[in-house]
């Protein structure tokens, strides 16, 4: 058997453990530490992003950036649908109502133009969104522009779910930096990675420090243990920290091999009449996170999961793209302003392995894979 392909591993570049032997002689083991607050100022220095506090999830970030939008149970809040459940689960957390908006084609992103429906909508039924989470996917930016304009005209705070996105930009600004709050994750599949973490940056100094207090379990300022609100235990450890530094070190290198991962996938199959590729919106630039592809069900006879299993059989990961929130059984019951796109993405579309470590080999290996199987069909 063949090495295993995997989708996304983490790629480490060996600077990680320089930061790591640190820690470890300083014993800065625990929560918090140098590494912390350095990996957040240098965050800040690469992404532009004002102020940053580094969590322990990409989830938990978002946990508090719908807590401190003063979001409450029964309050309505629009999100992406075509994402992973991780987008939509906080809304859920402090008792709210996801109301799921499709994608548009030239992005795969929240279609402004159904968000506006949404709003709309639920304002005649007496209903009323109060904040959009919108989801950067798979490493490339929505419409920030138009969906910007649209919350600054209905009063709407504006969440970024900027965790497929790091280093990806929109007119030259960085995902993540340009809503009222951005949050980013730092899973093993990311293209930086802490094993697992995440950071939630805002340009309100004010917000990111009620964030790391209560990611601190809410301690008041006191010499003893007084709390005053309730509080969760998100902070980021001095280890993981010291991974993300060294990671950060290369996410230029990282983002150039994506591009570059895409772009072989690209030469190689884009001849074959029914694949397609995730399109590049023209007001910004992909990380390329996952390269994405979609088969044309009138030219290609088998399906993206028939491609999986093969795929799988020869010790190459895949994955489906994400299958829509409102699609989701724990989701059935909840509003969505639906266009059909995500579901169509979801039902003919497949991630190709897209590890910055691949070689040449590695990806011709897929590639003739996958052509093998068109073969039979």
């Amino acid at each position: 058997m063949l090495p295993r392909i995997y989708l996304s591993p983490p790629h480490m570049s060996g600077k990680e453990l320089d930061f790591i032997h640190e820690a470890f002689q300083s014993n800065w083991i625990a929560p918090i530490g140098p590494h912390v607050d350095a990996f957040e100022k240098e965050f800040c220095e690469i992404t532009k992003a004002s102020f940053a506090t580094a969590v322990s999830s990409g989830t938990a970030a978002l946990h508090l950036a719908i807590l401190l939008s003063g979001i409450k149970s029964g309050d309505e809040v629009a999100c992406s649908t075509f994402t992973f459940a991780g987008s939509a689960f906080p809304i859920c957390y402090v008792g709210a109502i996801p109301v799921f908006i499709d994608s548009e084609e030239n992005s795969w992103n929240m279609d402004p133009y159904l968000l506006e429906k949404a709003i709309k909508e639920r304002r005649k039924k007496g209903k009323n969104i109060k904040a959009v989470v919108v989801v950067h996917l798979y490493g490339q930016s929505a419409d920030m522009d138009s969906i910007s304009e649209i919350c600054k005209k209905y009063e709407l705070i504006l969440i970024e779910d900027a965790a497929e996105s790091l280093g990806a930009t929109y007119k030259d600004k960085f995902t993540g930096t340009i809503g009222y709050i951005g949050i980013f994750s730092f899973n093993g599949n990311k293209i930086v990675t802490t094993s697992g973490g995440g950071m939630l940056v805002s340009k309100e100094k004010t917000i990111v420090d009620k964030a790391r207090f209560l990611a601190t379990q809410a301690r008041d300022p006191l010499p003893y243990y007084e709390h005053s609100h309730i509080g969760y235990n998100y902070r980021m450890s001095n280890i993981c920290a010291a991974i993300g530094r060294g990671q950060l070190k290369v996410l230029n290198n990282r983002i150039k091999k994506k591009r570059e991962i895409f772009d072989f996938y690209k030469s190689n199959l884009s001849q074959i009449d029914g694949i397609n590729f995730m399109p590049e919106a023209s007001y910004g630039k992909s990380i390329r996170w996952l390269t994405c592809i979609t088969l044309n069900p009138s030219k290609i006879k088998c399906i993206p999961e028939d491609i999986r299993i093969f795929l799988e059989k020869h010790n190459i990961e895949s994955r489906p793209l994400w299958k829509p929130m409102h699609l989701q059984p724990v989701f059935k019951t909840y509003p969505a302003y639906i266009n059909g796109v995500s579901q169509k993405l979801f039902s003919s579309g497949l991630c190709l392995p897209s590890g910055t470590s691949m070689t040449e080999d590695d990806l011709m290996r897929v590639i003739n894979t996958l052509k093998n199987i068109l073969d039979h069909f």
